[in-house]
């Protein structure tokens, strides 16, 4: 391996100093042993400064943090300083993700971020209902919810929003949702989908009405207080089928078009009427129902026609034995469905009975004689 004019210099001043280091200590070697040994010494000494003075060639440079000085502390931080001749290319050097990426990549990254700020838009909905296709819009009486079509942790949709006005009005993001309407106990639920512009939505509730009323046959009037309805979904008298329950004689339902089971009770106890009516889109169903029952009263007498007695105890059973009915008084009144029955009237330690027919019609009155016994 070749070397360069300033190495061999270097190698030869070494030399020369080393054997003139040799001379020394034989010169000294009958005299004081100790100074030819520190003339030596400082001779060797000499050679790492020789060598330093050499220009070497420069290492390459460190992008390590340069090392904490003993006298400062280690909490002090301390900022790494760059080579003068890496500071001003390093800051020239462009961004790696934008220079390498390529064209259609970067396209990309602005069309999501364009997407990410469309869909972050509140868009304007309005949202109208109809009793019937081709029908004028609702103008009263609506309740609209809408939903998100991600459900929370009890898997129930998570409402957006709600509005009781007669034209629903909301501002959503873009995304797909479900809107509910509800108008009486007519509803409808439809898919909702809202874009990056206002979206406009109708929907058709395809509804009608029931109107419900009662007598005793033979068109005998039956007080308002004594009548109520509920109405079922065909087929389903239960609570999961309600529809619509106690309502009074001449209240409008509004339904969804279809069958419907109503039940009439004609007081508390056995007067009991059910009937399956249809109600059809746009349409008023009026329907009344007729019961074969009638209102009884009780008295304890002791002639006929006499005063009532007060503070019995009644008690009304069927031809079973089935106790329907006990009340406290002098005078209880009831209704019952047609039938036969038995009244007991207690007094004290005694108990009087009578056996008696209910028909339909007008009310009627039950007398209870303690001469009998």
């Amino acid at each position: 391996m070749s070397r360069s004019p300033r190495s061999a210099l270097t190698i030869a001043s070494a030399s020369r100093i080393f054997g003139d280091a040799l001379r020394c200590l034989v010169r000294f070697r009958g005299g004081h042993p100790g100074r030819a040994t520190m003339v030596a010494l400082a001779l060797v000494t000499a050679l790492p400064a020789l060598a330093q003075d050499q220009v070497m060639p420069a290492p390459w440079p460190s992008f390590r943090p340069a090392p904490v000085p003993a006298e400062i502390s280690p909490q002090e931080p301390v900022e790494p300083v760059p080579s003068p001749e890496l500071a001003a290319p390093l800051a020239a050097f462009p961004d790696p993700a934008q220079s390498q990426a390529p064209a259609s990549l970067r396209n990309a990254l602005t069309a999501t971020d364009a997407a990410r700020a469309v869909a972050t838009t509140l868009q304007d909905v309005k949202l109208s209902a109809m009793i019937t296709d081709g029908g004028r819009p609702i103008n009263d009486g609506l309740i609209w919810r809408v939903f998100e079509t991600r459900t929370n942790q009890q898997g129930e949709l998570q409402l957006a929003g709600s509005s009781y006005d007669p034209e629903g009005t909301f501002k959503l993001a873009p995304g797909n949702y479900v809107v509910h309407v509800a108008y009486g106990r007519a509803q409808a639920s439809e898919p909702l989908e809202v874009g990056s512009e206002n979206t406009e939505k109708a929907i058709i509730l395809d509804a009608g009405a029931m109107r419900l009323n009662a007598a005793i046959s033979g068109d005998v009037p039956i007080p308002i207080n004594l009548l109520r309805f509920d109405i079922f979904n065909e087929n389903d008298e239960t609570s999961r089928g309600i529809v619509a329950q106690n309502l009074s004689p001449n209240d409008v339902v509004t339904l969804n078009a279809g069958t419907y089971h109503v039940v009439s009770h004609f007081g508390d106890i056995n007067a009991v009427v059910r009937a399956d009516l249809r109600v059809e889109p746009g349409q008023l169903t009026d329907a009344t129902l007729y019961h074969q029952a009638a209102q009884v009263s009780f008295k304890l007498v002791t002639q006929a026609g006499g005063e009532a007695i007060a503070d019995i105890d009644w008690t009304i059973k069927t031809e079973d034995g089935e106790t329907i009915f006990a009340a406290i008084g002098a005078f209880p009144t009831t209704v019952l469905a047609e039938g036969d029955y038995l009244v007991l009237a207690k007094r004290g330690e005694q108990v009087f009975n009578r056996q008696f027919q209910v028909q339909p019609g007008q009310a009627r009155e039950v007398e209870v004689l303690t001469t009998v016994y």
